[in-house]
């Protein structure tokens, strides 16, 4: 008689990080619309994790957990309103060639091209350059499966679409999106690396002027690293005046990391979607061994909070592997970190060690509070929920919308009712 192979149980689900195992009862893989609804109004808690790059408990549940990476790929270009239709579950990398192969792009993009559109819109994930909003800010219509099963379409003449598209999950189940497009267009992407601190300090505000999308690396002494990225057609940047040195070979922004991983620089011209984001979608992004933070203060403020970050670059160092400067142009949505205040958000690429990140973290926290610094959602943080609804005008508005569209909470677990009061 041949012996049963035992029963292996699957690994438990954790996000990308490794930081966060995920305590949903069952993991569901719906292929259909229709799919969604039925498990959604048949349930009593609800999930949905989109590809898991987030690093706190946002997209957990108690419940069922919904992942729509097998719902059937939507991307529906219309030329002539240039907008495309997209599956929640569709990544940037997905995307991107298809708006190419239109002559249409995104207006930006983020770091990350492995991220689902959904689930970058639903935490206000954005990219870098004075004048581009967060992701989400270009989003003009929302197909949303509500608590009930009902499927809801929404767009930008709804009274509360500003509050639906940076949702945390909390409203329902988002199972498409549409976008706003542009003409497409090429970037050169090039670093100076060596750049003095007090250049950066002082100069900020003509460095992230000077190009379409500028992002500033550095470990709060003096390895600091200017990325930029010129959209071709526009008069190019010339940043020799930072005392920077002009990178003759292509660099990580992390020492020891092998710069494969990145999208091409050298002033190489490519399309938008092959420039904009840092890391090519067929590696490992970033360091791929990390937890991440991130806060915005108002762009009037970027010089108070670099001095006070800098006073702690000594608590930072055990634990910090890179941070990235970017300034994001201010939106109307009402869990945008940048809701009505154009913004510098001031990342952190820390070790994965949560227990050796919390105390720093707090500390940063604690220096940026006078300045009313809003987390990302989709990172590591600890602000409390009173001092974070006070940085949100419509916050309360929010909470309401979330008692109206889903009143048994459905859709909650112990991160949105935690940070979303009840309205």
């Amino acid at each position: 008689m041949t012996p049963m192979t035992p029963l292996t149980p699957p690994p438990p689900l954790t996000n990308w990080a490794g930081n966060i195992t995920f305590s949903a009862a069952r993991v569901h893989h719906p292929t259909s619309v229709s799919a969604v609804q039925t498990l959604v109004s048949s349930h009593r808690r609800v999930g949905v994790l989109g590809t898991g790059h987030s690093f706190n408990s946002g997209a957990d549940t108690s419940g069922e957990l919904l992942r729509l990476d097998r719902l059937p790929r939507l991307v529906e270009v219309d030329r002539a309103r240039r907008t495309v239709r997209v599956s929640a579950g569709t990544t940037f990398a997905e995307l991107g060639p298809r708006l190419q192969e239109h002559g249409l792009a995104l207006r930006n993009l983020g770091s990350l091209p492995h991220i689902s559109v959904a689930g970058a819109c639903a935490t206000a994930t954005h990219g870098s350059g004075d004048d581009n909003p967060v992701i989400a800010a270009g989003v003009s219509a929302v197909d949303l499966v509500t608590a009930e099963g009902d499927l809801l379409s929404l767009d930008r003449t709804a009274p509360d679409f500003a509050g639906v598209v940076v949702s945390l999950g909390a409203l329902g189940v988002v199972t498409g999106l549409t976008l706003d497009l542009v003409p497409a267009y090429d970037v050169q992407q090039y670093v100076y690396t060596d750049v003095p601190w007090q250049t950066v300090a002082a100069g900020f505000t003509d460095i992230t002027a000077s190009a379409y999308s500028v992002s500033v690396f550095t470990d709060w002494r003096e390895r600091t690293q200017i990325w930029v990225k010129h959209r071709m057609g526009t008069e190019a940047p010339d940043l020799d005046w930072t005392g920077g040195v002009l990178a003759d070979e292509p660099v990580h922004p992390v020492d020891g990391h092998c710069a494969a991983n990145c999208t091409p620089q050298l002033a190489i011209p490519g399309p938008w979607h092959l420039r904009l984001p840092h890391f090519r979608a067929e590696f490992t992004p970033s360091t791929g061994n990390e937890l991440q933070s991130e806060y915005f203060v108002r762009r009037e403020d970027t010089g108070r909070a670099l001095t006070a970050l800098r006073a702690l670059r000594g608590t930072m160092a055990p634990v910090l592997q890179v941070s990235e400067i970017r300034t994001v142009a201010a939106d109307e949505g009402w869990l945008s970190p940048a809701w009505q205040r154009p913004a510098t958000a001031l990342h952190f690429t820390w070790v994965r060690d949560p227990g050796a990140v919390a105390p720093v973290v707090a500390r940063i926290e604690e220096a940026l509070a006078p300045l009313d610094a809003r987390p990302h959602w989709g990172k590591v943080f600890s602000t409390p929920p009173r001092a974070l609804a006070a940085t949100y005008g419509r916050m309360e508005d929010f909470c309401a919308l979330r008692k109206r569209l889903d009143p048994r909470g459905t859709f909650g677990n112990e991160f949105t009712d935690r940070h979303l009061p009840e309205g």
